[in-house]
């Protein structure tokens, strides 16, 4: 897949001025749609802005040197991504499905947390949340098995997209979830299927709508 800058992308987008839900004037972004497959960034490319998704999903992700695909994250609606240590971004981000997000220009940063400190707790607030998640993802790689891998998954996904409600729509295919895991996509099908028979999730026969049935069950496979 052929990278692109951070500049480029916004330019070619659709934009309006757009705020995180803030009092600051400066902290106006730039709104961007992107339909499915679509790339926000390259890895490599200069991180000139970070974003927060306003619907939709976005995937994080690296090539590896023999082809496959590891998703490092799941960006969904009301995370901000995209801040990084370094000039470069470190992974490449693509659209899930159809998305919208707000772009804001990194140089701006300092100046906006400075006057504004609702947008400095939240900034704050996403950092530690996603290196939260990359260290629990570290583990989930390294130590779990496929069944405790995709209850840690599907546990997580419940919590982000429907809170305390059992039924949700996963935005992502099982290919995603199975780059994402560490998995084939066989074993994340077989698993799903032992799960559905042992009463622990509900699947329709199409789409990708999915019902927790036992909570419980899955967060002891969680722990």
């Amino acid at each position: 897949m052929q990278g692109h800058t951070a500049t480029a992308t916004a330019t070619r987008t659709a934009k309006f001025p757009a705020t995180i839900g803030l009092r600051s004037p400066m902290a106006a972004g730039m709104q961007m749609v992107l339909t499915r497959g679509e790339e926000l960034f390259a890895e490599g490319d200069e991180a000139e802005y970070f974003y927060k998704v306003v619907s939709g999903a976005i995937r994080s992700y690296k090539l590896l040197s023999d082809g496959r695909r590891q998703i490092d994250a799941f960006h969904l609606r009301g995370d901000i991504f995209g801040l990084e240590a370094g000039s470069e971004h470190r992974f490449s981000a693509e659209a899930v499905g159809d998305v919208q997000v707000i772009a804001y220009r990194r140089s701006r940063l300092s100046a906006i947390i400075e006057q504004d400190a609702v947008f400095r707790d939240r900034i704050m607030t996403a950092t530690l949340r996603n290196l939260q998640r990359a260290q629990d993802h570290m583990l989930l790689l390294g130590r779990k098995t496929a069944q405790e891998k995709l209850a840690t998954f599907l546990l997580d996904m419940a919590e982000r997209l429907s809170g305390d409600d059992e039924h949700f729509d996963l935005p992502m295919q099982r290919s995603d979830i199975a780059d994402h895991l560490g998995l084939t996509i066989e074993t994340v099908s077989r698993t799903l299927t032992q799960f559905t028979r042992s009463g622990l999730i509900r699947l329709p026969p199409a789409g990708r709508s999915i019902s927790l049935c036992n909570r419980m069950a899955l967060k002891r496979l969680d722990a």
